[in-house]
C-alpha cells in the first residue's frame, strides 16, 4: 500500500523528500521509510496519517562530532529529517532516536507515531561551547559572566573584563578553538581605559661667538715708486677702533665683537587617548616648500610641500592588567635652522629654501599609573673656529695678528624629555584654570601706572573661632531637716 501524504497545509514546510533520508548511514533507517511515490512499489508498511495539526516539541542542541539519544512517549513509526548533511538520525527502536551532529548549522526532525501524532522538532548544531567555556575560564580567570554561544558556524564571546588584555586572550584562544573562523566580540571592558599623558620639554641653549679681525692700509712712497699694502680681514663685528695717520697714508682698523646667547624652552603639552589608539600632538607651525615635479609634456611644475616643525608627541598607550601601562611614546623637538640651503632652480635661479632642524626619540615602555620617566642625553655641541690670514706675514708671532682675523663660535644645547602616563579620571568640580589668576587692572592702574594686570587680592587670615564657655553648674547647699 502507496504511504498518504500529509497535506503541505497542515505542515511549517513542504514533507522533505523521502529520498534524501535515505542517506543516513544505517539499513535500520531504509528498512523503517517507504519508497516516494509514485514510481515506488507497494511497500509493507501500514499506511499512517496525521491525525490533527503537527505539534511542536522541544529544539534539541547538538555538539558537531558528538552523539545524543532521544527518547520518545510513544512508538515512532518513521522520521524523517530536513537537511542529513547536517544531522544524522537514526530510529534504534520505536522508543530512542539516535542523534548525531555532523557540521554547524540548522535543521529540523519530524516524527510519525502508530497512532498518527506527528512531531516537529527543531535541531541546531554548533560548537563545542562547554568545552571552550572551560579553557577560556582555566587560561582568563576573573571574567565575570563569561558566556560562549554558537551562531552558524560563528562563535560569540559575551562578558564583563577588567582591561583589554584579557580581550585578545579570550579572542586569540576562541579564534584557535574555532579553527579562525570567525568570532563575534561582545565583551565589555569596565574601569578606566584611556591614557593621560602629562610631557615635560626642557631644552637649554647656549651659544658663544668671538670674532677678531684687522684691517691694514699702509702706503710709503720711494722717490717716484709707491707701495701700497692692503688687507681686509673685518670681521662681521659691530665694534671698531680705527687708527691712521694725519698725513692718511697708514690706517688700522681693529673689529672685534663677543655673543653670548642663551635660549630656554619649556613645554608640557598634556593629551588623552583611548587604550590601543594613537594620540597626537603639535605645537607649533608649518612652511610651504617648492618642490619641482616634470609632467608628462615635459614642463615642470612648481609644487608646495608641507612641513612641520615645533614641539611634537606621537603615542599608543595600552592599559595592562593590575593598572599597568604599556606606552609606545615619540617626542619630538624641530625649529626653522637660521641656515637655510641654497639650490639652483630653472634657470639656473639661486634660491634659499629654509631647513629644519629636528630632534626625535622613540621607545617603548611598561609603567604604572603616575610613574614618571625620562629620555635625556639629547646634547649637541658644535664648536666652529675660522682663521683668515695673509700668507706668511699672518704666521707671524705677535706682529702676525695684524694680518689676521679669527672666529670661534660654539654652541651647546641639551634636551630632556619627561613623560608621565596617567589613567583618565574623573575631573574635581573645583579645578582651576589658567586664567583664574588674572586680574583686571583699573583704568588709573593702566594709565598711569603702565600696568597689564590689577594687583592679587590679599587674603584675609581666617581667625580662628573663638570657643564658648561651657556654663558651670556648682552645688546647692541643701539643709536636711530631721523631724
Amino acid at each position: 500500500m502507496t504511504p498518504k501524504w500529509v497535506s503541505s497545509a497542515t505542515l511549517p514546510h513542504p514533507p522533505p523528500d523521502l529520498r534524501t533520508a535515505t542517506t543516513l548511514s544505517t539499513d535500520a533507517l531504509r528498512k523503517t521509510l517507504p519508497n516516494p511515490p509514485p514510481s515506488s512499489k507497494a511497500s509493507s508498511q501500514p499506511d499512517i496519517q496525521t491525525v490533527g495539526s503537527v505539534q511542536m516539541a522541544p529544539a534539541l542542541r547538538l555538539t558537531a562530532g558528538k552523539s545524543l539519544l532521544l527518547q520518545l512517549s510513544e512508538n515512532a513509526a518513521r522520521l524523517s529529517v530536513g537537511n542529513p548533511d547536517v544531522a544524522d538520525v537514526v530510529l534504534i527502536n520505536q522508543r530512542e532516536i539516535y542523534l548525531l551532529g555532523k557540521k554547524p548549522g540548522h535543521t529540523n526532525l519530524l516524527v510519525w507515531t502508530a497512532k498518527g501524532n506527528t512531531t516537529l522538532r527543531d535541531i541546531s548544531v554548533g560548537t563545542d561551547t562547554d568545552a571552550l567555556f572551560a579553557k577560556l575560564s582555566e587560561y582568563v580567570p576573573g571574567v565575570e559572566n563569561l558566556r560562549v554561544d554558537s551562531v552558524a558556524d560563528s562563535l560569540v564571546l559575551s562578558g564583563r573584563v577588567s582591561d583589554g588584555m584579557k580581550v585578545q586572550r579570550l579572542m586569540a584562544l576562541t579564534e584557535a578553538f574555532n579553527g579562525n573562523k570567525k568570532v563575534i566580540n561582545l565583551l565589555r571592558v569596565h574601569g578606566t581605559q584611556q591614557v593621560m599623558l602629562e610631557v615635560k620639554v626642557a631644552e637649554v641653549s647656549k651659544t658663544l661667538l668671538d670674532e677678531l679681525g684687522v684691517d691694514v692700509n699702509l702706503t710709503r712712497t720711494f722717490g717716484s715708486t709707491s707701495v701700497n699694502l692692503l688687507s681686509q680681514l673685518l670681521s662681521a663685528g659691530s665694534t671698531a677702533l680705527t687708527t691712521s695717520r694725519a698725513n692718511g697714508m697708514s690706517t688700522v682698523t681693529l673689529t672685534a665683537e663677543m655673543k653670548k646667547g642663551l635660549v630656554k624652552v619649556l613645554a608640557e603639552p598634556t593629551i588623552t587617548a583611548i587604550s590601543g589608539q594613537e594620540g597626537s600632538f603639535l605645537a607649533g607651525g608649518k612652511i610651504y616648500i617648492p618642490v619641482p615635479q616634470a609632467n608628462t609634456n615635459g614642463s615642470t611644475t612648481i609644487t608646495l610641500e608641507e612641513k612641520e616643525f615645533g614641539v611634537g608627541l606621537r603615542f599608543l598607550p595600552t592599559v595592562l592588567e593590575d593598572g599597568l601601562i604599556h606606552l609606545r611614546v615619540t617626542p619630538e623637538v624641530s625649529e626653522l635652522s637660521q641656515v637655510g640651503t641654497l639650490v639652483k632652480g630653472i634657470g639656473n635661479q639661486s634660491s634659499l629654501l629654509p631647513s629644519i632642524t629636528t630632534r626625535r626619540a622613540s621607545t617603548t615602555v611598561q609603567l604604572r599609573d603616575g610613574e614618571s620617566f625620562a629620555i635625556g642625553g639629547l646634547v649637541k655641541s658644535n664648536v666652529t673656529q675660522t682663521i683668515k690670514a695673509f700668507p706668511i706675514l699672518g704666521e707671524l708671532p705677535i706682529l702676525g695678528a695684524l694680518f689676521r682675523s679669527t672666529a670661534f663660535q660654539t654652541e651647546k644645547s641639551e634636551l630632556l624629555f619627561v613623560i608621565t602616563p596617567r589613567l583618565a579620571k574623573i575631573l574635581p568640580p573645583n579645578y582651576a584654570l589658567p586664567t583664574d589668576a588674572y586680574i583686571q587692572p583699573t583704568r588709573h592702574e593702566y594709565f598711569l601706572h603702565g600696568q597689564m594686570e590689577g594687583p592679587a587680592p590679599i587674603a584675609t587670615p581666617i581667625a580662628d573661632p573663638v570657643p564658648t564657655p561651657t556654663p558651670s553648674i556648682e552645688p546647692r547647699n541643701v539643709q536636711t531637716v530631721t523631724p
